[in-house]
């Protein structure tokens, strides 16, 4: 190709319309996380967490938060940005490691990313195997849960430290500034509800200006400041997705997926490696997109017919492009997910991954259920 061709395919991969509406979410996700800090709904609900949970119940405690919240809203990177700056606060406000409070936010929001009914993995991977969410959810839940259960007690014993319980950190009244907290148990509910992330968080938005005015922690114009630092502070992230997919697109438009399904193709012997192909196959791609519902999307094809050649059920196919695309995309520190935890706790991405112990699990269970000599 020449190199306006090149610059032509680049530009529709980083314009590509799955990607444009992440950036929206990354721009929504930005202006809420801001104006809530901004008018104290962070530092109130981090207090009422300290008021009600032991300090050595925290970690798992926002790990399973995180869990229940993924499963309602059905998006990882909604579950972040609506936790991420309390975990933060928190980790602030006691002696616990911000990387290890980051991983239990981000861990918890692969659960719910995973197994959601509304979440667009579940969707591309039972539309593209050909079964029911249900199905595939009854079948997924017990390959996930056993790794839910171990991370939970992992968090337990890294959590449990011995604290005083941050009194000093809380206000006299800890319940005095509580309906500080409304726009995040508005967001949380109607996730719960099952409404769009984008509607989610422009209703959080625009609670904290309200409350916020109403209240006089903030005037309009300061709302408004904290809302374009808000998105100013997401221009980054916005920038490295977008070049992730105008990359892809290139590598794509030259054929190397191709020639790299072929290759894989021609190694397959058996129904556990077809099993391990579609595994391997879904991570690769997972790596060079970081972008878990494009992986799925790209060889979602390509695995149902290896599915239905060696006789693998379609319940099961879908569990391995799910299972596995959420156990690499979680550990990808140029991901999604990872960057937007990063840029709202103000750490590294690579410091994150050391405690990222629930896409570990997951993805070790995957392939010991493949290994396994027998199963039903």
């Amino acid at each position: 190709m020449t190199l306006r061709e090149r610059i032509a395919v680049f530009s529709r991969g980083a314009g590509h319309q799955d990607l444009l509406l992440m950036v929206w979410i990354f721009v929504l996700a930005g202006a809420f996380a801001s104006s809530a800090r901004a008018m104290g709904a962070v530092d109130a609900t981090v207090h009422l967490t300290l008021q009600l949970l032991p300090t050595q119940f925290l970690v798992p405690g926002l790990f399973i938060s995180a869990c229940v919240v993924s499963l309602c809203m059905g998006t990882s990177v909604g579950t972040i940005v609506a936790l991420m700056p309390i975990a933060a606060s928190l980790a602030d406000k006691t002696e616990l490691s911000l990387p290890l409070m980051a991983a239990a936010i981000v861990g918890g929001a692969f659960f719910g990313d995973n197994l959601s009914f509304i979440s667009d993995t579940t969707i591309v991977a039972t539309q593209s195997q050909g079964c029911k969410m249900s199905d595939k959810f009854r079948y997924n839940f017990f390959l996930v849960l056993p790794a839910a259960l171990i991370v939970c007690v992992i968090y337990f014993f890294l959590g449990d430290t011995t604290l005083p319980t941050a009194s000093d950190a809380l206000p006299s009244t800890p319940y005095a500034m509580l309906y500080k907290t409304i726009p995040y148990i508005a967001v949380l509910l109607s996730a719960a509800l099952g409404m769009n992330v984008m509607l989610v968080l422009l209703l959080g938005i625009g609670l904290t200006g309200i409350v916020g005015i109403a209240d006089g922690s903030s005037t309009f114009m300061e709302w408004t400041g904290s809302l374009t630092s808000g998105i100013m502070g997401m221009s980054e992230l916005i920038l490295i997705s977008m070049m992730a997919g105008g990359i892809f697109a290139l590598i794509t438009k030259q054929g190397a997926m191709e020639r790299f399904i072929h290759v894989i193709q021609r190694k397959i012997r058996t129904k556990k490696g077809a099993e391990l192909s579609i595994c391997l196959l879904v991570g690769c791609v997972n790596v060079l997109t970081a972008n878990n519902t494009v992986a799925i999307l790209s060889v979602g094809d390509v695995a149902k017919q290896l599915a239905k050649h060696y006789g693998v059920d379609a319940r099961r196919s879908a569990s391995l492009l799910d299972t596995t695309s959420c156990a690499v995309q979680g550990l990808l520190p140029y991901g999604a997910q990872l960057l937007m935890a990063s840029s709202l706790a103000g750490i590294s991405a690579l410091s994150i991954i050391p405690y990222l112990y629930y896409p570990m699990f997951i993805g070790l269970i995957a392939l010991l259920s493949i290994l396994m000599p027998s199963r039903k």
